[in-house]
C-alpha cells in the first residue's frame, strides 16, 4: 500500500490537466481506463492510485458503485475525513453520487480536495484537474483506505541494496541504476552490489517520476524501454 502523501503527491502533478479538445472527454485517464469520451472523475482517482500502487475496493468509472464497494468493504465513513480520503458529492439538483475528489487537506467547515473533470462553470463535468474547495454539507461520505503509516525521522525505512527494495518496485530502481540516474558508492565492481542507501519515500519518489516517463529519454539512450509507449 502507499501512504496518503503518496496518492497527493500523485495528484498534485497533474493539477492544470484539461480534456483534449474541450468538452470532448478525452484524457489520459480515461484512455488508461479504456473509456476515453465518457465522464471522467472517478477514472481519474482510479488512475492516481494505480500510478501509486495503491488499492482501491473496485475498478470502476461510477462514484455509486464506488461507493457500494467502499461500504461493503468496510472502508466507508461519513465524518472526521482526513487527507488521502475519497470523497463522493451528492451536488443539489444532481443525482444521489455527482462526483468523487482526494482530500488534500481540511478548510474550515469542509475539504480542499483536488479533483478530476471539474471547474467553475461546472462542479462535476468541468473538464480540468483541479483543487476544490467543499463543504461538509455536499459530502455524502468517503473511502478511507487503509494507508501505510508516514515515515518521520524516528521511522524512516532505508535500503541498503538493490535487493532490499520490495520486488514490485525493484526492476524499475534497477533500469534507473543501468541507466545511471541512480548510482551507488562503488564498492561493487559490478555494480551489483553497490550501497545505494535510498529511503522508502526516495524510493517511491523516484517510481513516481518513473512511471509518469520523466525518466524516458534516458532509460532509451542506454536502450531500455520507456516508461510511457507511443
Amino acid at each position: 500500500m502507499a501512504t496518503a502523501k503518496d496518492i497527493l503527491s500523485v495528484a498534485r502533478s497533474e493539477l492544470g490537466c484539461k480534456e483534449s479538445p474541450a468538452g470532448s472527454n478525452r484524457t489520459k485517464y480515461g484512455a488508461w481506463y479504456g473509456l476515453d469520451g465518457q465522464p471522467w472523475c472517478m477514472m481519474f482517482i482510479q488512475w492516481v492510485f494505480a500510478q501509486a500502487g495503491a488499492a482501491l475496493p473496485v475498478k470502476t468509472a461510477s462514484c455509486g458503485t464506488f461507493m457500494r464497494a467502499a461500504q461493503a468493504a468496510g472502508r466507508w465513513v461519513t465524518s472526521n475525513y482526513q487527507p488521502g480520503d475519497v470523497v463522493i458529492y451528492d451536488f443539489p439538483g444532481g443525482g444521489a453520487t455527482d462526483h468523487c475528489g482526494i482530500v488534500e487537506q481540511l478548510a474550515g467547515g469542509g475539504i480542499m480536495a483536488i479533483e478530476g473533470n471539474t471547474g467553475a462553470g461546472n462542479d462535476a463535468d468541468g473538464g480540468q484537474v483541479q483543487r476544490r474547495p467543499r463543504s461538509n454539507k455536499v459530502i455524502v461520505g468517503a473511502f478511507r483506505p487503509s494507508y501505510d503509516v508516514e515515515e518521520t525521522e524516528d521511522n524512516v525505512m532505508r535500503y541498503t541494496y538493490l535487493k532490499d527494495i520490495p520486488e514490485k518496485f525493484r526492476p524499475i530502481i534497477n533500469d534507473l541504476m543501468t541507466a545511471g540516474i541512480i548510482q551507488g558508492d562503488g564498492s561493487d565492481p559490478a555494480g551489483n552490489g553497490d550501497i545505494i542507501n535510498l529511503t522508502h519515500e526516495q524510493v517511491r519518489t523516484l517510481v513516481f517520476v518513473y512511471r509518469g516517463g520523466g525518466f524516458d529519454a534516458k532509460l532509451m539512450a542506454v536502450g531500455l524501454e520507456p516508461a510511457i509507449q507511443q
